[in-house]
């Protein structure tokens, strides 16, 4: 990894990225609401950063001059009117063609300067996804809520899906276009970037994070993300992934509990009739017997599940690996 990339990115010697047999595209998306303020300053470092890469702004559905802006800066502006920033990845990933897309955020947060490395990372390495993960960030930077709620759904993800980012939530991050075109993107808000983790972890793609400054908002511009609001939505695309990747798990939890309260409740039916012969509460024991047969249905339904899972997964990965580059080269 080189010790100064924004001024050796460029160097013939130094980088993966000019050792390649033909040119590599490189897309940056800025997926912008209401960022005019700072937009013009951030395209203005990545061109410095990435003098050759292809500069794209979503504008969505900004009310402010964040269009004009990105245009007279020189970005390709790209209009996506459904709000939320799963949305704006995904009318990117549809409307770009590259080899690698680095995706950030309009607001000035991210380091344009660590973009070469990031990208260097991610081809010296037959990468699929390089994560620059938030390491240090000055004071104001990161809000209270969203600081803990971060660590929280980092360890929910580590105990669900054996996750080894340290920062899943990060914004910032470069991919391949195997990646890309293999990634459903079905995500409307900021829970985009849970399923971009989950999706790289259930195919076993090679990735890597790489340690980068987040700073402060441009002043004039303000936070999209709400810390409750935003942070259900997350929770509940968790629990969604969860069912979907991991039915066995995820429907026999349920059926363990439902046993354990049918059993709580025939316990005592139990004792009596062993002590006299007699079955008491008829209701109590028809009510404990039909919470077993759901448990019996949710515990096969899980198993069902769980291979119509793995079929599903097998194809993917067939999919991804049939992706390759647009020179036709595989992973």
């Amino acid at each position: 990894m080189s010790a100064h990339p924004a001024a050796q990115w460029g160097d013939p010697q130094q980088t993966a990225l000019a050792t390649m047999s033909a040119p590599v595209r490189v897309a940056v998306l800025l997926p912008c609401l209401n960022e005019a303020p700072a937009i013009g300053g951030v395209i203005a470092e990545f061109r410095q950063a990435l003098p050759q890469a292809d500069i794209y702004v979503i504008d969505n559905g900004s009310r402010d001059a964040t269009a004009e802006v990105a245009r007279l800066a020189g970005a390709e502006v790209i209009h996506e009117p459904q709000a939320g920033k799963g949305n704006a990845v995904r009318r990117a990933f549809a409307a770009v063609e590259a080899d690698v897309y680095l995706l950030a955020d309009g607001d000035g947060t991210y380091d344009a300067a660590r973009a070469p490395e990031l990208i260097d990372t991610l081809l010296a390495q037959r990468l699929d996804m390089v994560v620059g993960a938030r390491s240090s960030a000055s004071d104001d930077a990161f809000r209270w809520g969203h600081k803990y709620g971060n660590r929280l759904f980092n360890l929910i993800l580590k105990r669900t899906f054996a996750s080894t980012f340290e920062d899943v939530f990060s914004g910032y991050r470069v991919l391949s276009r195997r990646y890309v075109r293999s990634f459903p993107a079905l995500s409307q808000g900021f829970e985009i970037e849970t399923e971009m983790a989950v999706h790289a972890i259930l195919l076993r793609m090679p990735t890597a994070e790489v340690a980068t400054q987040y700073g402060s908002r441009i002043p004039g511009t303000s936070s999209k993300l709400s810390t409750l609001r935003d942070g259900l939505r997350v929770l509940a695309t968790v629990v969604r992934l969860f069912r979907l990747h991991r039915p066995l798990i995820f429907f026999s939890s349920i059926a363990g509990l439902l046993i354990a309260a049918a059993a709580i409740l025939f316990y005592p039916i139990l004792v009596v009739y062993l002590e006299t012969g007699l079955v008491p509460r008829f209701p109590t024991l028809i009510v404990s017997l039909g919470i077993l047969v759901i448990a019996i249905i949710l515990l096969a339904c899980g198993l069902v599940l769980d291979a119509v899972k793995h079929t599903q997964l097998e194809i993917r990965r067939l999919l991804y690996l049939n992706a390759g580059d647009r020179r036709g080269n595989k992973p």
